[in-house]
């Protein structure tokens, strides 16, 4: 376990890398190069990179997270990024992101009407 003060640099890192993902813009296009290598530099933070990203089951994935300590809302985050990489060709992580919001909206025993909404949203894409 770590101490609050390492959980709260931690979860300061988790934020800014997550920030990061999630200023990119998406469209549907192919990445450049120097896009790609963006996108790279973050999830490495994590331990992934964009191959990996797509060989990890979805469970094995929310298992990944987990131990790099994501809590509940930052793997909102994730998913939310994962939808958008998603407008990029050559990429589906949408079942992905659905199987985070589920994992989300199970285990936090939370309700949230925004979680509903992304998993709706999800479903129909």
């Amino acid at each position: 376990m770590l101490n609050k003060g390492l959980r709260d640099e931690e979860s300061i890192r988790i934020d800014n890398v997550l920030k990061t993902l999630r200023s990119l813009d998406f469209v549907p296009k192919l990445l450049t190069d120097d896009e790609k290598f963006n996108i790279e530099n973050q999830l490495k933070e994590f331990g992934l990179n964009i191959e990996s990203l797509t060989d990890y089951q979805n469970e094995e994935l929310i298992t990944l997270l987990i131990r790099c300590h994501l809590d509940f809302n930052q793997l909102e985050q994730f998913a939310d990024f994962l939808m958008e990489f998603s407008k990029t060709e050559n990429y589906d992580f949408e079942n992905k992101a659905l199987t985070l919001y589920q994992y989300i909206h199970q285990e936090s025993k939370v309700f949230s009407f925004g979680i509903n909404a992304k998993i709706a949203s999800a479903k129909n894409k």
